[in-house]
């Protein structure tokens, strides 16, 4: 995927004016890869959010106890449990890789939810999946910390390897690179499929979430401590540390980069988000939300402890950054002025945001099991689909934002038809 070339893609920065943002130049030749060029990468999937959901009953049938309506084109239904996690073959969008709660992923056709073949061998639930940036290999990571990864044409495995409990993990974005972040605050990096292995030694608490950048040469991870680490891959050194007041007062949730690599956003349990100078590693400035009236009357207390960041990411067309937050909040962040432009508010829980490639359309998933798209510039509801009898756990969004395929606690993944008139 590489966005950045494209057409319709725009340079972030133009003339805005951000405080201490770096140039940063192109690769030389003689780092991580050759080849490497920056690219642009959608989030993976966020925390797995609380079982618990809004009653929507008088929004079209989506309530407890009554048949929702079903937008979607296509519905895969071979998991047996909750399916944790999507992801969509880089090159080509027409494949997806999902994985659930019953230890099983499989690899099947968007168009007409086909299996392709079973990613055999997990014995605890596959919370990661994902493609290499080729298509060529998937990749599968369960609870307990064993990846395997397969070769797609050949539908066989080719790797295997076990760490501890996972928490996250990453293709790299030109490379047959495999980052993960486990439990013990360590991050892995293998080449595929050779397997030559490298660690990053965090603090010892769990690295919650992880991002390579763009550059191919760098890596962020954040940690249970509220810790955040910028790591330079082919040394395997500490660039930065986020920690004590530049850092998060809870563990970090979720992790984002602009598209040149000079911009991070970090999102944590603490409800904050900082925007850091990738280049200086200095927090350029701190987005809070203030707290709102809760929504249940009588668990004030209760409301403004669970709230947190669950999801964020950066707007390639215009400088701008959407955080989703546990309470249904979505913020539109303007970088240029470090201020809010709209809050959009969900009936419950937000789980993921995706941008658009190349548009200021921000998607999001929530625990009401709906997907919606937003318009940035207005802040308003462009549209809504549904389909899903329980909460969307993960999503992920094809090339060209034609379609938009959803994982849910309703053990079905469902691939939703988005088009709009506009384009």
């Amino acid at each position: 995927m590489e966005p950045a070339e494209g057409p319709g893609a725009v340079d972030f920065h133009g003339d805005e004016e951000i405080i201490e943002v770096v140039e940063l130049g192109p690769p030389g030749p003689d780092d991580l890869a050759d080849e490497m060029e920056d690219v642009d990468f959608d989030e993976e999937g966020g925390e797995e959010p609380d079982a618990e959901a809004w009653e929507t009953e008088d929004e079209e049938g989506g309530g407890d106890g009554m048949e929702p309506q079903d937008d979607s084109e296509v519905t895969f239904s071979l998991h047996s449990a909750s399916v944790f996690c999507v992801s969509l073959d880089p090159k080509t969008n027409t494949l997806a890789v999902t994985g659930g709660e019953d230890d099983k992923a499989f690899v099947w056709r968007v168009s007409d939810g086909e299996l392709l073949f079973e990613c055999t061998g997990h014995k605890d639930s596959v919370t990661c999946a994902g493609f290499s940036h080729d298509s060529i290999f998937v990749a599968t990571g369960d609870m307990s910390g064993l990846i395997k990864v397969w070769r797609v044409d050949a539908k066989e495995e080719v790797w295997s390897f076990e760490v501890g409990d996972l928490e996250w993990m990453e293709w790299h974005p030109q490379a047959h690179v495999l980052l993960a972040g486990t439990a013990d605050g360590n991050s892995w990096m293998w080449k595929i499929p050779s397997g030559d292995c490298k660690t990053f030694q965090g603090p010892a608490c769990p690295a919650t979430c992880g991002r390579i950048l763009p550059d191919g040469k760098r890596a962020v991870v954040g940690y249970e401590d509220g810790t955040m680490r910028i790591w330079d891959l082919k040394q395997g050194t500490s660039l930065h540390v986020l920690k004590g007041q530049d850092g998060h007062q809870d563990p970090l949730t979720c992790l984002a980069s602009n598209q040149d690599g000079s911009l991070i956003l970090t999102g944590s349990v603490d409800c904050n988000t900082k925007l850091v100078n990738c280049a200086t590693g200095k927090v350029v400035c701190v987005f809070k939300m203030e707290s709102t009236a809760p929504k249940a009357p009588g668990s004030e207390s209760e409301e403004s402890e669970s709230n947190s960041v669950e999801s964020l990411g950066f707007c390639n067309v215009m400088p701008l950054a959407a955080v989703g937050y546990l309470d249904g909040t979505l913020a539109i962040y303007d970088l240029s002025t470090q201020s809010l432009r709209h809050k959009c508010q969900h009936e419950s829980g937000i789980v993921q945001l995706l941008w658009e490639e190349s548009s200021a359309v921000v998607y999001t998933c929530s625990l009401d099991g709906a997907v919606r798209l937003w318009d940035a510039r207005s802040g308003k509801m462009i549209s809504e689909y549904r389909g899903h009898s329980a909460e969307i756990l993960d999503f992920a969004v094809n090339k060209d934002a034609s379609i938009v395929v959803t994982t849910s606690g309703d053990h079905q993944a469902k691939v939703f038809c988005v088009q709009r008139p506009d384009r």
